[in-house]
């Protein structure tokens, strides 16, 4: 997970920053946790993802 994302971030790090979050969200699912700690993990990523989908305007 990225410690921080802002209005300053930087779309030069998409790529590789998508592919980070991506591969982090796929393994935290594939763990199957339903717990609170895990839920709140994924929204984290997805809410990551979609920011930088957004920001850097990259269709998805």
């Amino acid at each position: 997970m990225l410690d921080h994302l802002e209005s300053s971030y930087d779309c030069a790090n998409a790529s590789e920053d998508l592919h980070e979050l991506k591969a982090e969200l796929a393994a935290l699912r594939g763990r199957g946790l339903e717990d609170t700690e895990s839920q709140e993990a994924i929204n984290r990523l997805e809410n990551q993802i979609s920011f930088i989908l957004n920001k850097c305007d990259i269709n998805h």
